[in-house]
């Protein structure tokens, strides 16, 4: 039987109004675990009590891009240059993140899911990159399309990263994210930086977690690793 892959969705309005709500995930995910052998699985955003039970229909948890993560859940109150929140999605996905990891199940967060895994084990963000005390890179390539990449990152060559990705040279990425890491939860240790010591990977081996702030849902159709990111979660993770 093929794994069955909890994808968190999103909400938006498809229409300029309040009544015409659409639970939602970018297609690329979707195809990115069918493409490695899996059956995907949309999780709407639902009440924490129901996570439970949402995680025993599932293999393998992904969390998915978004909005940024609200910086109550990281002990901080909200500067000036934060992004949209969305305080009932924070909190259904980090119920989530504690049933998958109380189950045993694994888990994959690309982007604002690396983000939010930090902030789920007791690590914290910076709300904006300017908030970094050293300079950053371009982490927003717009207009660059994101299916090329925009800037390099060295993967750490023990990592479950490096079961994946070249580690003999700069392993090239595209990118789209204002937020960053700032304080690494304990449980975590770092796969994956940039020139600039933005971190680019997370992971822990023993509960079998991988967070990747680039997105490989948005290049796997030219560049072949980044399809084996998706190979690598759905039949080995």
């Amino acid at each position: 039987m093929k794994p069955v892959i909890g994808i968190c969705a999103n909400e938006t309005t498809i229409i300029d109004s309040d009544s015409h709500w659409v639970s939602y995930t970018p297609k690329n995910f979707v195809s990115g675990c069918q493409q490695a052998g899996g059956l995907p699985l949309l999780l709407p955003i639902s009440k924490p009590a129901d996570c439970q039970q949402y995680v025993q229909q599932i293999d393998k948890l992904l969390l998915t891009g978004g909005q940024d993560v609200d910086p109550r859940f990281y002990g901080e109150l909200p500067h000036q240059t934060l992004g949209g929140t969305q305080p009932e999605r924070d909190r259904f996905e980090l119920a989530l993140i504690k049933e998958a990891r109380a189950q045993g199940k694994p888990i994959l967060g690309i982007c604002r899911g690396m983000q939010l895994l930090n902030v789920a084990l007791g690590g914290s963000l910076y709300q904006d990159l300017s908030l970094r005390p050293n300079p950053s890179l371009k982490h927003v390539q717009v207009p660059t399309p994101f299916r090329l990449p925009s800037h390099p990152v060295e993967i750490e060559k023990d990592s479950l990263l490096a079961q994946i990705l070249p580690t003999n040279q700069p392993y090239q990425v595209n990118s789209f994210h204002h937020q960053t890491i700032h304080e690494v939860a304990p449980a975590f240790t770092v796969a994956a930086t940039a020139p600039d010591g933005v971190i680019e990977a997370l992971e822990n081996k023993q509960e079998r977690i991988l967070a990747i702030q680039w997105h490989p849902e948005l290049t796997f159709d030219n560049i072949k690793e980044e399809q084996g990111i998706f190979d690598y979660f759905v039949n080995q993770l």
